[in-house]
């Protein structure tokens, strides 16, 4: 996928020019003069990310007379509460969209592209500077079907989490660089003793379809579905991937099946496991010595690289103008976007404990030695997939079917490839209904 040609800084300093603005003319507190007053409704999750924000937000309405009114949810419920929003033509200025709900809303037309607002000189900030963002997570969390609609906040990339004494101790003089020395090298010398080389977190839920499944897909070249929408699980890459996931589990902890990212990750906080391959947004929690016992011996590296390369898990969310809010709502709920995803604000988000999608502030002098997941995130985010689960409306019923046979796969209930002819009839059934087969929904995700 492609980005609209809008959505670039040159086309966006052109339309300044065009709209007879000069550059270093515009104001955020000028552009939001006559929306002072207006309210903004947007939903935030109970992590980091949006607390960072929240503590930033005064600043934003000292600044422009922008009210913003947070409704805080898990994330369980954010998906939901925002669709019966949006179904009832309610009050949410703001969408909250998550990696796997971008189809859903921009299909729907619940929200509205950028370029209705990178196009008006008035509300376009000429230092937005939309190259900045990863190309990658600013077409995985805020793009669908070539074009662009939210700009990237809170975002996170799979990590290898280490416990780097471990690894020493059994001779080791850093973490694994590839999926086949984590199987024959690694595995075999860190299982011992009570203890275990790794653990993929694989309850069922989103972590087995995401966070187990789809993991061992990608970097073996494996895929769920092809390029005509038909079921890849029985293709020798996605195979290999799946049986590989059955080997590694002769390494991993008794009970792995019903290990969630709780368990997971206090695994290697408490030293009973030697790596993990985590969301960075984790992060925090192995580095609190009131967490964890290997703050001292916590190293972070990508995911390894299997055959395909390194094909890390995407998670995060965009932020995107709601299009059922009235005209003064949609420019006010732009320029908060705009503000709190800004090149200008995102050393001060990372620091009040948000993961920025920018690149320039891992650029900055200092910044990668005091936030040591910095290299890993960023090498993370060079290279990967937008589709690493599937982004369009169905993917709630899919990772519903993946969930239950992945997990029988692990347990030994099925073969991988009975699983994966189960998981590709009913998931096709699912596509088929939907209309992908019949031309009715284009073959995006």
């Amino acid at each position: 996928m492609k980005l609209r040609s809008l959505a670039s800084a040159g086309a966006i300093a052109a339309a300044l020019t065009a709209g007879g603005t000069a550059a270093n003319a515009w104001s955020l507190e000028e552009a939001a003069a006559p929306y002072a007053g207006t309210t903004v409704d947007v939903v935030f999750l109970l992590r980091p990310g949006y607390e960072a924000a929240e503590a930033m937000i005064p600043e934003f309405t000292e600044k422009t007379g922008i009210e913003i009114n947070i409704t805080k949810l898990p994330y369980e419920n954010a998906l939901g509460e925002q669709v019966r929003d949006f179904v009832a033509g309610g009050d949410l200025d703001i969408a909250l969209i998550d990696l796997v709900w971008i189809g859903n809303f921009a299909e729907n037309e619940w929200i509205v592209p950028i370029d209705k607002f990178t196009s008006n000189p008035d509300l376009a900030d000429p230092e937005l500077d939309i190259d900045d963002f990863f190309p990658l997570v600013l077409n995985a969390f805020g793009g669908w079907n070539g074009t662009i609609y939210g700009l990237p906040f809170d975002n996170y990339s799979g990590l290898l989490f280490y416990n780097r004494c471990m690894l020493e101790e059994a001779g080791f003089d850093g973490p694994p660089e590839t999926w086949d020395a984590v199987m024959n090298e690694y595995g075999p010398a860190l299982t011992k003793d009570g203890k275990y080389a790794y653990a993929l977190q694989s309850k069922r839920n989103e972590t087995q379809s995401a966070d187990s499944f789809a993991r061992m897909l990608w970097p073996f070249g494996g895929s769920f579905l092809d390029e005509n929408f038909r079921s890849n699980l029985m293709s020798a890459e996605s195979q290999a991937g799946l049986k590989f996931r059955q080997n590694l589990m002769q390494y991993m902890p008794e009970g792995i099946v019903s290990y969630d990212h709780a368990e997971t990750v206090n695994a290697l906080a408490q030293g009973d496991v030697a790596f993990i391959t985590e969301w960075s947004a984790f992060y925090a929690t192995l580095k609190n010595p009131e967490t964890s016992q290997v703050t001292d011996c916590l190293g972070i590296a990508p995911e390894p690289m299997g055959p395909a390369g390194r094909k890390p898990a995407l998670g995060g969310f965009s932020l995107a103008v709601a299009s059922q809010a009235d005209e003064d709502e949609q420019a006010a709920a732009w320029l908060f976007i705009q503000w709190v995803t800004s090149k200008a604000n995102a050393e001060t988000y990372l620091r009040k404990g948000g993961v920025p999608a920018r690149q320039s502030v891992y650029e900055l002098p200092g910044i990668a030695e005091e936030f040591d997941f910095v290299p890993a995130l960023v090498e993370s985010w060079q290279d990967g997939v937008p589709e690493f689960r599937p982004r369009f409306a169905e993917w709630p019923e899919i990772t519903e079917i993946v969930q239950e046979w992945g997990t029988k796969m692990m347990l030994g209930e099925v073969t991988t490839e009975e699983g994966a002819q189960e998981i590709g009839t009913r998931m096709e059934a699912v596509l088929d209904q939907a209309g992908y087969y019949s031309g009715e929904k284009p073959l995006a995700q």
